[in-house]
């Protein structure tokens, strides 16, 4: 637990690290890296030869030989001599070390989770096993081939069996992992079989008929399982279930990614930017004739899309003037090729269900409604993507968002992408939501009505996805939360929360992305607003030192004394009031 005093500290914006006050100080930042460059291109290597050989997330033994390969790794950095690096060897050496660190507690969390399910897959490590045999190249014997998959669909059975009479018993969410394992099993035999069958004529005559009915077996039993455990029926695509880690898990989380802070800290800052948000709000919904209630004012602004037809070209106008906005101010490099690479393309009905707003980065995703829609859904996708709200997101996917990241990324230290973190990615594209607010990106109160919804979605997904992994909010209970305090359609609701807790998202990125951009900001208000940096000289550097945690970010720019063991004890954010 952070001192009271110190998160007092640390929310006022207070560095926490003496900053240089000339212009002359300023670190030049290298655009080639430091001497562990080639260090960490190596293990980028020999990790992508061990995870390539074992592809099975169940097996102890990939488990195992990743585990060799992180212990090897970090025994070499221990004798790398730290005092003889260059600062940006420095920097380099705690980002590998702690990204080290963080792969081999993966490690151990996979583990326990594997353990506390196995019970339920009693079948895999037989499956396992063939695989990974296979892919030894050791040498199969057809027959026992046949026999081993005889036992394997007769043991999945006997504990299907089990788990419809109670006698084997999981957790709601552990329903939804035995599934989701038990299709990797599946996908992992189909290998396995398909390397053999017509090729190994011996293998075909005895193996052929039993692989099948050991892949309906599975097939079947990720099905009952997920149905049975987590009461989710194999054809309903709307439920969301999740997996809440626990407060530990969040701190250690927390940890890897250099945030000070604990979870409740977190949702303190959220539900105060929150406040912020909703006072500007109620100043917007006066300015628009609709008193105190910006519900009403944002309802109107919901009204204000384009027809159908129309989206992409608003896209592009849009994207051009944040462009022609940011340069006239000098506010950033943004190069001739970055401007004009840039594409577009609609989103799918399909992946609209989980992403009912724009992506981003080179490509820009488009949601809006299509022909296969029902009514409903497509007046919903119109209100929820209408102009007002889509001028506060086209920047945050392209231009100075997630397209100028992805084009310097590539450019600049690129090999920095093993340790990056959505606090610098999504809190960069954030921290200009709130930049262009500052400097006076809206033309009216219906545009700040449309960044401040964005605002609050931001506010919003830290209180609900937090909360969700301490145990004391449902993914109902989430939906429910953006409907009323963010003003969602529930479609979009419900898009976001199954994105958040079934996307593949770790339990952090939710929350990342205010947290990064207040983080940005912090820096912002120590480096710009004092004059040791003008905002092109701030912004350029952050893009070239490629996505690293903000508060190394903050060491490099600051030229912070490091240490092997650097971790950053207290930080800023810069909060919205101040």
């Amino acid at each position: 637990m952070i001192p009271t005093l110190t998160l007092f500290l640390s929310l006022t914006g207070t560095a926490s690290t003496p900053i240089s006050t000339s212009m002359d100080q300023v670190p030049a930042p290298s655009t080639n890296g430091s001497e562990l460059r080639g260090m960490i291109e190596e293990f980028r290597a020999d990790q992508g030869s061990v995870s390539r050989f074992y592809t099975i997330d169940p097996s102890s033994t990939r488990r195992a030989e990743m585990g060799k390969l992180f212990h090897s790794w970090q025994d070499r950095l221990r004798r790398t001599p730290f005092e003889t690096l260059s600062f940006d060897g420095k920097v380099d050496y705690v980002l590998f070390r702690n990204h080290l660190e963080r792969r081999v507690r993966q490690l151990q969390i996979e583990a326990t989770d594997q353990n506390e399910i196995a019970h339920l897959i009693p079948f895999a490590e037989e499956i396992i096993r063939l695989e990974e045999s296979r892919r030894r190249m050791e040498p199969l014997d057809p027959q026992k081939a046949a026999e081993q998959l005889l036992a394997i669909t007769k043991e999945i059975a006997a504990t299907r069996k089990q788990v419809d009479a109670g006698t084997l018993k999981g957790q709601k969410h552990e329903g939804s992992q035995v599934a989701q394992a038990t299709r990797q099993l599946r996908e992992a035999l189909k290998n396995w079989s398909t390397y053999y069958t017509g090729y190994d004529p011996m293998f075909t005559w005895w193996a052929a008929e039993p692989y099948k009915a050991t892949d309906k077996a599975l097939s079947e039993y990720a099905d009952f399982v997920r149905e049975k455990i987590s009461g989710v029926k194999s054809d309903d695509n709307s439920a969301i279930i999740g997996n809440p880690i626990g407060r530990e898990a969040l701190l250690a989380d927390l940890q890897y990614e250099m945030v000070p802070f604990t979870p409740e800290q977190l949702v303190e800052v959220a539900e105060k930017e929150y406040a912020w948000c909703e006072r500007e709000a109620k100043k917007a919904a006066r300015e628009m004739g609709f008193g105190d209630d910006w519900k009403k004012a944002q309802e109107h602004v919901k009204t204000l899309h384009v027809p159908p037809g129309q989206q992409t070209k608003l896209v592009r106008d849009l994207a051009l003037e944040a462009i022609e906005f940011i340069e006239k101010r000098d506010l950033v490099t943004i190069p001739e090729l970055a401007k004009s690479t840039w594409r577009m393309e609609m989103m799918s009905p399909e992946r609209q269900l989980v992403s009912p707003f724009f992506l981003g980065g080179e490509q820009i995703l488009v949601s809006y409604p299509t022909n296969t829609m029902t009514h409903e859904q497509k007046l919903m996708s119109m209100r929820a993507n209408n102009a007002h709200f889509s001028r506060a997101t086209v920047q945050h996917e392209l231009i100075p968002g997630h397209h100028l990241q992805g084009f310097m990324q590539a450019r600049y230290k690129p090999y920095r992408s093993l340790f990056s973190t959505p606090f610098w990615t999504e809190g960069w594209a954030l921290y200009w939501e709130m930049l262009l607010w500052d400097i006076g990106f809206n033309r009216g109160p219906e545009d700040r009505i449309g960044m401040l919804f964005w605002r609050m979605h931001r506010c919003a997904r830290i209180v609900f996805s937090l909360n969700f992994h301490l145990g004391k909010m449902s993914p109902q209970e989430s939906i429910d939360y953006l409907v009323e305090k963010v003003g969602h359609e529930r479609a979009s609701a419900e898009g976001e929360v199954r994105r958040s807790f079934e996307g593949n998202y770790p339990p952090l990125y939710q929350a990342a992305y205010m947290i990064g951009g207040l983080q940005i900001r912090a820096l912002q208000r120590e480096l710009v607003q004092s004059g040791v940096m003008t905002h092109r000289q701030f912004h350029d550097a952050i893009l070239k030192e490629n996505n690293v945690p903000i508060e190394m970010v903050r060491a490099i720019l600051t030229k912070a004394p490091l240490t092997p063991t650097y971790s950053p004890k207290s930080g800023a954010l810069g909060l919205s009031d101040q």
